[in-house]
């Protein structure tokens, strides 16, 4: 019998961050945080969360920020 068994990247969810200016270019309102799961599978069908990426992107000057450029306030207005 063959087993087909890896991780697969699930679909990213976006949550607009409201009042928080992008450091990068100081705009108001244009950061968004893009949360992707990593799932274990077996024939395709996702099983399990095994760890999930989360970056914010600023749709004005398009700056990218992983997670441990975080500032302070970012950290602040993530969703818990």
């Amino acid at each position: 019998m063959i087993l087909f068994l890896g991780i697969r990247p699930g679909k990213p969810s976006q949550t607009s961050l409201k009042g928080i200016p992008c450091p990068h270019c100081g705009q108001q309102g244009t950061l968004t945080l893009v949360s992707r799961p990593n799932y274990f599978h077996i024939f395709w069908i996702p099983l399990f969360t095994i760890s999930t990426s989360r970056y914010i992107e600023c749709s004005h000057c398009l700056k990218v920020f992983d997670e441990k450029s975080f500032t302070p306030a970012m950290q602040r207005a993530l969703p818990r």
